[in-house]
């Protein structure tokens, strides 16, 4: 029995598309999800992050195989996430992260497609959503099923087709189907923030509630997502973005605290900034007030910044 992803149902097979796969469960088991589905157009866009040593090589080499075997178009980046660490100071989160936003950027350029399918499934949701209400992060928010990123130059459509489905499913399906995938020994070694999250503190709170605890942070997201509609659609309704999409300043002034609060977050989200956290956007809101300082630093190198009636980001 296939997993059911409304989304592999009803997209286009003809229709070309961009699908990231490392090598692991999650990505090889959407990349044979597809390919049993029918679709045609598949490039398969594999990064190497140069922290594997001989098993990057290994998993490049695999991923190709698998695409090829299937008559998919294969696209491989490498980068050295160590050196790009050390030159920017990102967090090895951040920095994975941001380089592989430039290798799917520069994949959609050349191939012309502009819409990236990625595996994450629903065991990753709940971490997100108990990371982003760990951290501050403006309430249960999980990540969408479509949604778009800019991506270098590239506006990008990232679609998650996977994300109602269980890992565990996954699994089982490809079992079932004697499909392989290639293992990560650092998912079980619980030095960065997402592995103790899977490997510590979803099992400890499974614990503590005595019952499964995913399938309820996952409801929590689609709530948040349901005021978070609302809350678009109030945005509208107050007309505080001009037609270059920057917050404009009177209107912005008009507005209850908490749809500021919103806007903000929505905002900076929508150009790629991370770590949005309750202090940052604390911070922002003060841009409103003219006698503070025109400008606030924002992760990664820009500026949020006050000018002219209106609050927008700077890069330079």
């Amino acid at each position: 029995m296939e997993p059911e992803s409304r989304w592999l149902e009803t997209a286009s097979r003809a229709e070309k598309w961009l699908c990231g796969v490392s090598g692991g469960l999650d990505s090889m088991a959407l990349l044979h999800l597809l390919n049993a589905k029918g679709f045609k157009e598949i490039v398969v866009c594999h990064l190497d992050h140069g922290l594997r040593g001989i098993e990057s090589g290994g998993d490049a080499r695999f991923v190709e195989n698998a695409a090829r075997e299937m008559g998919y178009d294969f696209e491989l980046g490498t980068v050295d996430l160590r050196s790009r660490m050390k030159q920017t100071g990102e967090s090895l989160e951040t920095a994975g992260r941001l380089a592989r936003h430039q290798f799917f950027g520069a994949c959609a350029e050349k191939h012309g497609c502009w819409n990236l399918l990625l595996a994450h499934h629903a065991d990753d949701q709940a971490e997100t959503v108990l990371w982003n209400l760990l951290r501050g992060s403006h309430g249960c928010r999980g990540m969408r099923e479509i949604t778009g990123i800019r991506m270098n130059r590239a506006m990008v459509q990232v679609i998650r087709p996977l994300l109602d489905i269980r890992k565990s499913w996954l699994e089982k399906w490809m079992k079932g189907n004697f499909h392989v995938w290639r293992e990560d020994a650092s998912n079980s070694v619980n030095d960065v923030v997402r592995n103790r999250m899977r490997n510590e503190a979803l099992p400890l709170l499974a614990d503590i509630a005595r019952r499964d605890v995913v399938p309820m942070l996952n409801e929590a997201a689609c709530v948040d997502e349901e005021w978070r509609g609302l809350l678009s659609w109030a945005v509208e309704q107050a007309h505080a973005r001009d037609p270059q999409g920057r917050i404009h300043l009177k209107a912005f002034r008009e507005l209850p605290l908490a749809l500021q609060r919103g806007i903000l977050v929505d905002y900076l989200r929508e150009n790629n900034i991370s770590g949005v956290s309750s202090k940052l956007v604390e911070q922002c809101l003060e841009l409103q007030n003219i006698t503070m300082a025109s400008s606030v630093n924002l992760p990664g190198g820009s500026r949020l910044r006050r000018r002219e009636g209106r609050i927008f980001i700077d890069k330079d």
